[in-house]
């Protein structure tokens, strides 16, 4: 039966849409109207063209950025060459303003995001940037790359509304996150990956490629030689170049990487003047080896530029999916072990501080005993968390002196006991296999070989076997990839909105993900409850205090042995660069994208 309409009633009016946006800020306003100019760091006027060479050690063997976490080593610099939905602003802490996408719209609850594309936007064949390769994209980072699929495990789908835009939906609202989280998705050509080669040889999305991916970005691949260089051009008819989000950006016409077996010889590279740019990680180098005649003549430049917008825990991170890890007094005595006083002054030359905090150098770092939402977020998991988490402020053993370090061993010892080691015949035991503890520290950096020479000799008091094994680039990601590893040396670095990228990082999906950046193994309950309070959080408050308290639960079950952090980018150049008198607050050097040849 038909239904019954009454005389003169009218069918439901359609839901009302969110406004469009021309931005989207986490938490706040954003700062740059829809119709600015230019952002207020760049250098509107900065000349164009000129080279820069630049370093990078290894090798390389692919283009293919969608299955770097899994297959090959990527080169250098490919992600110049394509465009993001929205690219951010580094004068903000989390904003982001649209690029391929013209604008956003997303409801009060975020439980979706809708991009309408921009039509001048185009790939650098001509063709326009479509909704189909923004779900594509989406679809195959998902799919292809462990880490972008926890990334993106909220979000459920993308489809196409009408000729030119796209709609993601989320599996629940509440997300503030996840409409920036999607802004930021690298866009590809769905056209070119689904096509074939010049040879007719069908291409695979799936597949490590050294053939020239077609991009849409401000750069192209101009020339390449495989496993030893690449340079890029810039795009002179870029079809973004005067965008209000590029102007004053992409000023040189080349850059170039050149790659070298070591760090050692690309620093000898740019002394000879073959490299225009470095960024100095060796402390010795900054304290003592820029004492050759081009830096007392000023043709070289040395700048330091403060870091303000990451958090970093550098560490040597235990593989705990491995039994003699597992139990939390072994790890903590390793970092007894650890004497980064001593290697701070022998080493560094005194150059840096001891990381107490995944998030350190930031206000998500925690300190001292939990307080406020920070204790509320903590007593709800009481059960859950190690008890010196309520307890005892956090704090790293300190060495620097031979009666300290002493009692530290000592402190160690007390542990490994504890744990249920013993010692035979000077070696640690377990007296369930009667084996001695042995631990393989496994690089592919020999700059930490000397770090760990320092390190050696204190486990080999304890009784512990220490080896440490340098490998290749290959060799090095595929045993992470198949977890076959004791200790690493692993870097992670934290926004100052931390949130989906948490679960890659800690959570317990991620564990057991080839390619995730849960490189530890961590399956915590406590800390995938509080992973949830920072991607769920609908305010500053809360997201700083459910950061905090990840931090002090992470700290507290000694996943690793923080090592040291130094707060600036450390850039030695040859003079032959400017940059803008006012740097962005959160851009570091932002180096080249904003400077220009002089």
């Amino acid at each position: 039966m038909a239904p019954v309409r009454l005389s003169g009633a009218s069918p439901p009016a359609a839901p009302e849409l969110p406004p469009s946006t021309h931005g989207i800020a986490l938490l706040g306003d954003l700062k740059y109207a829809a119709t600015f100019k230019h952002f207020d760091y760049v250098n509107p006027d900065a000349p164009r063209g000129g080279a820069v060479r630049q370093a990078a050690v290894g090798t390389y063997d692919s283009f293919n950025m969608v299955v770097a976490g899994v297959k090959g080593n990527l080169v250098e610099g490919i992600s110049l060459i394509y465009d993001t939905l929205m690219a951010p602003a580094l004068d903000e802490v989390a904003s982001e303003y649209g690029l391929i996408a013209e604008t956003a719209r997303y409801p009060a609850d975020f439980s979706w995001v809708s991009f309408r594309l921009r039509s001048a936007a185009r790939w650098h064949d001509g063709k326009p940037i479509s909704p189909e390769d923004v779900i594509y994209s989406f679809e195959m980072f998902k799919k292809l790359d462990p880490g972008l699929a926890a990334y993106y495990q909220h979000v459920v789908h993308a489809e196409k509304e009408g000729d030119d835009t796209v709609r993601f939906q989320f599996d629940a609202p509440g997300i503030r996150q996840l409409p920036q989280v999607v802004g930021q998705l690298t866009v590809l050509p769905r056209h070119w990956w689904e096509g074939r080669t010049e040879a007719g040889k069908q291409r695979a999305i799936s597949e490590t490629t050294l053939e020239s991916p077609l991009g849409s970005g401000p750069y192209r691949i101009k020339a390449f030689e495989a496993g030893r260089s690449i340079i890029y051009e810039r795009v002179v008819d870029y079809w973004g170049g005067s965008l209000p989000i590029n102007i004053g950006a992409n000023n040189l016409q080349e850059l170039r990487f050149d790659y070298f077996r070591d760090s050692s010889v690309a620093f000898e590279a740019f002394q000879a003047g073959s490299i225009d740019w470095r960024v100095e990680n060796v402390a010795k180098n900054w304290a003592t080896g820029y004492g050759f005649p081009a830096v007392a003549e000023k043709r070289v430049v040395l700048e330091e530029f403060p870091i303000r917008n990451v958090g970093t825990m550098q560490a040597f991170a235990f593989n705990i999916r491995r039994p003699k890890f597992q139990d939390p007094r072994v790890r903590r005595a390793f970092n007894f072990a650890f004497d980064f006083e001593k290697i701070n002054q022998e080493l560094f030359y005194g150059q840096y501080e001891r990381i107490s905090s995944y998030f350190d150098g930031t206000e998500l770092a925690s300190s001292g005993l939990p307080q406020g939402r920070e204790r509320e977020f903590l007593q709800a998991i009481h059960s859950e968390v190690p008890p010196e988490v309520f307890t005892t402020p956090y704090v790293n053993p300190v060495n620097g002196s031979n009666e300290a370090f002493r009692a530290n061993l000592l402190n160690a010892t007390h542990l490994l006991f504890d744990a249920g080691f013993e010692v035979k015949g000077f070696v640690l035991v377990d007296p369930k296999s009667g084996e001695q503890l042995s631990v393989e520290l496994l690089i592919n950096n020999e700059g930490f070989e000397r770090v760990i020479l320092f390190y050696q000799p204190a486990l080999e008091r304890l009784g512990i076997k220490a080896s440490v094994r340098l490998v290749d680039d290959v060799q090095y990601v595929n045993r992470l990839r198949d977890w076959d590893f004791d200790i690493i040396v692993a870097v992670w670095e934290q926004t100052l909105t931390p949130g989906s990228e948490q679960w890659d990082y800690w959570g317990s999906h991620a564990a057991d993900l080839p390619g995730s950046r849960n490189l530890i193994g961590i399956k915590n309950p406590a800390v995938d409850a509080l992973i949830n309070r920072i991607v769920f959080a609908d305010n500053r408050e809360d997201l700083v205090a459910a950061s905090k308290a990840l931090d002090r639960v992470l700290l507290w079950n000694h996943y690793v042995v923080p090592q040291w952090n130094f707060s600036k980018v450390r850039a030695a150049r040859w003079d032959r660069f400017d940059h803008p008198r006012r740097m962005p607050k959160y851009g570091q050097a932002a180096f080249p994208t904003l400077w220009w040849r002089h």
